[in-house]
């Protein structure tokens, strides 16, 4: 190989580097899997290597979000016939920040990543997912979804139109600051290590909704719970089943709010997402298959 061919790869896999978050986020968003996006991501740049020409590309961005995008529609179909079989509730792969003292090191994940979204974007269809993520949340063109899913512009507008009325219905309509969630989250924590089931309570959406995600690998949750009534004094016995011995705690971001990341004294982690609506923790999603945390901090290192 001559120095051009090696200035040219050496190009090719900066500008495939650059794109690389984005292209992250648009497969994550897609198909609720940091696993399956790092492949879908892997893949795309396999293909872009196996070009003939890649630098004829005219707009290698463009490019690589269509193939990306591709990619992660073909896994969420798959995917879909997989999870019919799945034991227990499955929810998305959560996305654990570290916090840093400086702000500028830290990535930032804002809403369009939240669970509370990605929860309802798995109601709907494979193609009406993907119609919605790439426009409504990556501000991609009709035209170019089109060429995605293999359906006509128009169609892919009513598919993201059906996709919007559903997602809107399943949002937030008082969303949280981050300090007012980090609030709640803190009153959570406390009540459920202080067993005050009137404060917990207090802080609960009348119709909030409990989901657990063992896997079938570790304890969780049977069935979705609903209602305060239930779900309360649910929270305190899981509190106490998981605190007999030492508890490690790391207020940490989930899909860019405050969650926790929690490690029992069974050894066992956890991680849990909170949605919050007009003042009222409206959801709780406890994620405890190991295999959804592969990528998630050690609560135990932070003491």
């Amino acid at each position: 190989m001559g120095p051009n061919a090696r200035d040219a790869d050496e190009l090719l896999a900066r500008s495939f580097e650059d794109n690389r978050p984005r292209l992250l986020r648009v497969a994550y968003t897609m198909t609720g899997s940091l696993v399956e996006a790092e492949d879908c991501v892997q893949e795309a740049w396999l293909r872009l290597r196996g070009l003939d020409d890649p630098a004829a590309v005219r707009d290698l961005a463009a490019w690589l979000t269509t193939t990306v995008s591709r990619l992660a529609l073909d896994t969420l179909s798959s995917a879909r016939a997989r999870r019919e079989h799945y034991v227990g509730t499955w929810l998305p792969e959560p996305l654990v920040e570290e916090r840093s003292p400086d702000p500028a090191d830290r990535v930032t994940l804002d809403e369009s990543v939240s669970m509370a979204l990605l929860v309802v974007l798995e109601r709907l269809s494979p193609a009406e997912r993907t119609a919605f993520v790439l426009h409504d949340v990556f501000s991609i063109p009709f035209p170019e979804i089109a060429e995605v899913v293999g359906r006509s512009p128009v169609a892919v507008r009513q598919l993201a139109s059906r996709a919007r009325r559903q997602v809107e219905g399943g949002r937030p309509r008082t969303p949280a600051t981050k300090a007012e969630q980090q609030e709640l989250v803190d009153a959570f924590t406390a009540a459920c290590r202080g067993g005050d089931l009137p404060g917990l309570f207090a802080l609960l959406d009348p119709d909030v909704v409990l989901r657990g995600d063992g896997g079938g690998k570790v304890g969780a949750l049977q069935n979705v719970e609903r209602e305060a009534g239930r779900v309360a004094p649910l929270m305190l016995t899981l509190a106490r089943a998981h605190a007999a011995g030492p508890l490690d705690i790391l207020r940490t971001d989930v899909n860019g709010a405050p969650g926790l990341v929690i490690r029992g004294e069974d050894g066992e982690v956890s991680v849990i997402a909170f949605t919050v609506d007009a003042g009222l923790i409206t959801a709780i999603d406890f994620v405890r298959n190991p295999d959804k945390l592969v990528h998630v901090p050690d609560p135990g290192r932070t003491g």
